[in-house]
């Protein structure tokens, strides 16, 4: 048995699994990207994917992660959302993931309206902070796809070549 093939459809499966976790706000998709990458490299004896490529790819990486964060926190500030309206919408979107598309859509939108509800009894700054959690969340979440696909895209590029 020839265990590269083995490591390939690993590599492929993580990197697989990192574009789904970009979605997903419960997965680190673009750290499962880069692991899947550094798999890749490493069953090429990196001959293909040097250390530099790979010093970049963690780079973009952390970018990744970091505007995931910080979109979804800039995203509800922005909006003048409370620490309730952030607490909200980071537990609507864990919950949201049990209910698809739809609840991974909404589910900062309604965590943050509730979260800001229980802070301030205004439907409409209650709204404005719910819409403003959720476009955070949208932003990151575009963030990291975009970046997943960057680093996959090179990836290949360079072993391609």
């Amino acid at each position: 048995m020839d265990w590269a093939i083995l490591w390939w459809i690993l590599a492929g499966l993580l990197m697989l699994a990192g574009l789904i976790g970009a979605i997903l706000p419960v997965i680190p998709g673009p750290v499962l990207v880069f692991t899947g990458v550094l798999l890749a490299a490493w069953i090429d004896d990196f001959a293909y994917i040097g250390v530099w490529s790979l010093a970049i790819f963690a780079v973009l990486t952390a970018i990744a992660m970091a505007l995931d964060f910080i979109a979804g926190i800039g995203g509800a500030r922005a909006a003048g959302a409370s620490r309730s309206a952030l607490a909200g919408a980071a537990i609507g979107t864990v919950v949201g993931v049990f209910f698809g598309i739809p609840g991974i859509l909404l589910g900062p939108f309604v965590g943050a309206l509730l979260g800001e509800l229980l802070n301030v009894n205004d439907f409409y700054h209650a709204t404005r902070a719910g819409v403003g959690a959720w476009f955070g969340v949208i932003v990151g979440m575009a963030a990291k796809l975009a970046i997943s696909f960057m680093i996959i895209g090179w990836f290949l590029i360079l072993r391609l070549w």
